[in-house]
């Protein structure tokens, strides 16, 4: 499962863990209605904010009109949940699948691994051109033009072809953010609060913005390595400004999200504020400019550049251990009477 919000449920307490898991699988199953088993590969936890933010918005209702239970499933340990439905889960399968078919084609026109072959690239067309027509298909059941996600990947090919050093790095970001507002926006419309159409497509945009940006930040190592096009070395933007701009738009989208009327806003202020600010730190801590001290090391620690050596986990652990009991043997042979109560008839 990809995407950038990945959180970890010891910073979701008070039942938050178990919505956003019962969000995530209702994303899976979802997927499954809209185009069969083989759609549920596109799960990804960046998609389920868009079942979360229709969730957040939604009138109170019972929970069997909001959620239900599904049956056992081998990555939940063949354990039955309680997992989100309705016209949320299936936008989010809707923009999931619509945004997949995108990245598939991505990565056949960049002949990622075993796509470098013809055979597998032109199978791999074939499921990109279904979800998309599924995706759609589904918008139209739903109210949501799914043609101005189509509009939006088949432009950045455009904005892509022509960036280069120089150009700014949210022109390139642009047909992302453009997607993921309307995407946001509609939730507000599913939800019957169309007040919150212009806050939510703010933060939708500032989100797309993100996510375009930590995707490319993430992959800087390998699209260097393999010669791929990427948008920070194409336009040469520095990291220390990509860093910038990520602070800046998580920034918006709290203050926009302060414009939106919510039922529960519990987990998304959780996952669009503080889980994103997570992933923005995560990710920078793990990128090299090349040639350059990394300036985003976690705690200041130093980057260990590939191939260098390094201390293994087990290693750590027995240094540590060894450094208690020296610490343990050195306060044994220094004691004196001050370390000990007043009572005692040492001899020291």
């Amino acid at each position: 499962m990809f995407g950038i919000v990945r959180p970890c449920r010891h910073r979701l307490p008070e039942g938050l863990a178990e919505e956003w898991k019962g969000h995530l699988c209702g994303l899976c199953l979802a997927l499954r209605g809209e185009r069969g088993q083989a759609a549920r590969a596109a799960t990804n936890h960046d998609g389920l904010l868009i079942s979360v933010l229709y969730a957040a918005q939604a009138r109170p209702v019972s929970d069997e009109e909001g959620w239900r239970r599904a049956g056992p499933c081998p990555l939940r340990g063949m354990r039955r949940a309680t997992v989100a439905r309705g016209e949320g889960a299936r936008l989010a399968a809707v923009v999931s699948l619509v945004l997949a078919s995108a990245k598939i084609r991505d990565h056949v026109a960049d002949g990622d691994g075993a796509l470098a072959r013809p055979l597998v690239a032109a199978a791999a067309r074939r499921v990109a051109s279904t979800w998309e027509t599924a995706g759609t298909r589904g918008g139209e059941g739903l109210g949501f033009d799914a043609g101005v996600l189509v509009a939006a990947v088949e432009r950045q090919q455009e904005v892509e072809a022509l960036a280069g050093p120089g150009t700014s790095v949210l022109a390139v970001t642009e047909p992302t953010e453009t997607a993921v507002a309307a995407a946001f926006a509609h939730t507000a419309v599913l939800a019957g609060r169309p007040e919150n159409g212009e806050a939510l497509a703010e933060a939708g945009r500032l989100f797309g913005r993100v996510a375009h940006l930590l995707d490319a930040v993430e992959d800087l190592d390998a699209d260097r390595t393999a010669g791929v096009w990427n948008p920070v070395t194409a336009t040469g933007t520095p990291l220390a400004e990509v860093r910038r701009l990520c602070d800046d738009a998580v920034r918006g989208i709290a203050l926009a999200l302060a414009d939106v009327a919510f039922t529960d806003d519990r987990l998304v202020r959780a996952l669009l504020t503080g889980e994103l600010e997570h992933a923005v730190h995560r990710t920078f801590a793990h990128a090299q400019p090349p040639g350059q001290h990394n300036p985003f090391g976690p705690h200041g620690t130093p980057y260990v550049p590939p191939g260098a050596e390094y201390e293994s986990r087990r290693e750590r652990r027995r240094r540590k251990r060894a450094e208690r009991r020296a610490r343990r043997q050195q306060r044994r042979r220094g004691r004196d009477c001050s370390d000990c109560c007043d009572c005692c008839s040492c001899d020291c």
